[in-house]
């Protein structure tokens, strides 16, 4: 049975390690997908986080870092794929000017696939009003595709302190 499962939290909220857990389980004893959606770039912070997510991730998951294409990368994949994570998917795309319409359609085109995939997404919408427009705009399409992930996913489970709630 595929399932679509997402993780929303905040910031060190642990829905990344919740969810690589729920990618072993989905994937009946062979070797998930690790979608990478990151794009390191000379930031030393970045890459210590990146690194302590391949540190924890070991050899269990087949990793691919692809910082745009998520929909064509999943379609490739044979077994569960876990896309970690959809809140750097969002800048990337932002990144390279792509509309939200695009944005949109990508993420309906994923949700629509007939496989198992586990979404991290961050929660951003808890704080007030951005002050400058590019960070509103994040906001709400951050806010809209965790909505999209709310009607089509399965399960999601909002996360805090390393634990999870199950919200559907």
């Amino acid at each position: 049975m595929n399932l679509k499962v997402a993780y929303i939290g905040g910031v060190k909220s642990g829905k990344s390690m919740l969810a690589e857990e729920k990618a072993l389980e989905l994937s009946f004893q062979a070797k998930p997908y690790y979608l990478a959606t990151n794009e390191i770039c000379d930031d030393e912070e970045m890459k210590e986080r990146v690194k302590v997510h391949k540190d924890r991730r070991k050899d269990r998951f087949i990793t691919i870092e692809e910082p745009l294409r998520l929909y064509d990368t999943i379609t490739r994949c044979d077994n569960t794929v876990l896309v970690e994570c959809l809140t750097l998917w969002l800048s990337n795309m932002l990144h390279i000017n792509q509309s939200d319409e695009a944005i949109y359609a990508e993420m309906s085109r994923v949700l629509e696939l007939d496989q198992s995939i586990v979404f991290v997404i961050n929660e951003v919408g808890l704080g007030g009003i951005e002050l400058n427009p590019l960070a509103r705009r994040f906001v709400d399409l951050s806010g809209k595709v965790a909505q999209m992930l709310g009607q089509s996913c399965d399960q999601l489970y909002f996360c805090v302190a390393g634990l999870s709630l199950r919200m559907k």
